[in-house]
């Protein structure tokens, strides 16, 4: 289905099909590593789709080896629609954002991972791995027990929802930027007493960096930043996920 390959280095991708609680069925963006084979990462979008940059952010994750499905968490309101960052394409992401169910998104976490843990090219764990939004929903996953291992990048409204976190048990990682103004230092330092006794808990603050710090189409773009949260966090998932690998 629309697959596509990248002649330089053998990534695969194509759009999927994902069941959902009610029956109903969406898509997901499955990127497929040079290998064929490899771990397993659920990667969940921001507020503006599965757009150019989160499926390029996919095909990176893929070239390092990691088999990525990217769900498309807004297809009750908007399938298979992406937006820019300014605009009026923002403000319609944000409209749906204020739109959509979240009971409804959480529900739909099951069957995301399940659907690339059955997939015959998934060797070794799975993790979720989200942004903003999907942050969010990358430590829902983990509080669900549902992932080998999470990492979350300035996820938005984890601080409300800390009475989730005695369930995470996998390893998690937690980046943030440190000017970030839709999740404060103090929201930030909320998230990390309620992992204070867990040593499989990470955070990392990074200095002068804004919210979408690691996205190279935003103006808050921060490279330093994202060249380290990136290291970190493939780093965290190749000790995590890898079949035969060790903490």
């Amino acid at each position: 289905m629309n697959e596509r390959i990248d002649e330089d280095n053998t990534i695969r991708t194509n759009w999927i099909s994902i069941p959902a609680p009610d029956g109903r069925a969406y898509e997901g963006y499955l990127a497929l590593p040079p290998a064929g084979i490899g771990p397993g990462l659920v990667l969940f979008q921001e507020i503006f789709g599965v757009n150019r940059h989160i499926r390029a952010v996919a095909e990176q994750y893929a070239q390092l080896g990691f088999v990525v499905l990217t769900p498309d968490v807004f297809w009750r309101q908007a399938p298979r629609e992406s937006f820019a960052y300014v605009g009026d394409e923002a403000a319609r992401a944000r409209d749906i954002l204020l739109r959509a169910d979240m009971t409804e998104i959480v529900a739909d976490l099951n069957g995301s991972v399940r659907t690339l843990r059955e997939r015959p090219e998934v060797t070794g764990g799975v993790g979720a791995l989200g942004f903003c939004i999907g942050g969010r929903l990358a430590y829902l996953a983990a509080a669900a027990g549902l992932v080998d291992a999470a990492a979350c990048y300035y996820g938005g409204g984890i601080q409300d929802q800390l009475q989730k976190a005695a369930a995470v048990r996998c390893p998690m990682l937690f980046h943030y930027g440190e000017t970030d103004p839709m999740i404060p230092l103090a929201a930030v330092e909320r998230v990390r007493a309620a992992f204070a006794d867990r040593d499989t808990a990470k955070f990392f603050v990074y200095p002068g960096a804004s919210h979408g710090f690691n996205c190279w189409e935003r103006a808050s773009y921060k490279p330093l930043a994202a060249m380290q949260a990136h290291g970190r966090t493939v780093l965290h998932f190749a000790r995590h996920l890898a079949a035969g690998a060790t903490a």
